[in-house]
């Protein structure tokens, strides 16, 4: 049942984002169905999806605005980044900075683009799968990944601000979190 959890929750979050049919949808979600509809399988002669090299990411993109969190491990807690973000998640992330300034402590796990697991760059780079879903001045990126056995599912909304893509919010699918619920003061 522990399993079972977190694919519920990632089939609500891509059956609200209006993805839950698509073929990368089930990508991240694990193995379609056993008997999948007659129209949602592919040609005898296509390549089964894990085969097929991942789009490339536009630049500007919510997929772009996300990727360097996953390449620089505690971006998100840099107050250099600031600038990628909006409310509700730079309000928590600007209170978490003042906080650690107070000498009082810190607030928010700099692993937080992780699901707060190690980092381990090899098995992230192996398993890292992305799927956007853009409607019109709002986004969702959701990621997917596998690190010492255990998958890990995150979702980043983002809003258009001024022409370009900040982030408004990370959730964790498999941890139950969310960046915006968080209270560092």
């Amino acid at each position: 049942m522990a399993g079972f959890c977190p694919q519920v929750w990632m089939a609500i979050c891509l059956a609200i984002a209006g993805l839950s049919g698509s073929a990368s949808a089930e990508g991240l979600l694990g193995a379609p169905a056993a008997n999948p509809p007659a129209a949602a399988s592919p040609p005898a002669q296509s390549a089964p999806a894990e085969n097929t090299p991942a789009a490339p990411i536009l630049p500007g993109s919510p997929t772009a605005v996300v990727k360097p969190f996953y390449e620089h491990i505690g971006l998100e807690i840099d107050p250099a980044q600031r600038g990628h973000f909006v409310d509700p998640a730079k309000t928590v992330l600007d209170k978490s900075d003042a906080l650690r300034k107070s000498g009082q402590g810190e607030c928010l796990d700099p692993n937080m683009a992780l699901d707060n697991a190690d980092y381990d760059k090899d098995a992230i780079a192996k398993s890292f799968k992305t799927l956007e879903s853009v409607n019109g001045d709002a986004a969702k990126v959701i990621v997917a990944f596998v690190v010492a056995g255990n998958p890990h599912r995150l979702e980043w909304k983002l809003k258009k601000v001024d022409g370009d893509w900040k982030i408004s919010d990370l959730l964790s699918v498999t941890g139950e979190w969310a960046l915006s619920q968080y209270q560092c003061e």
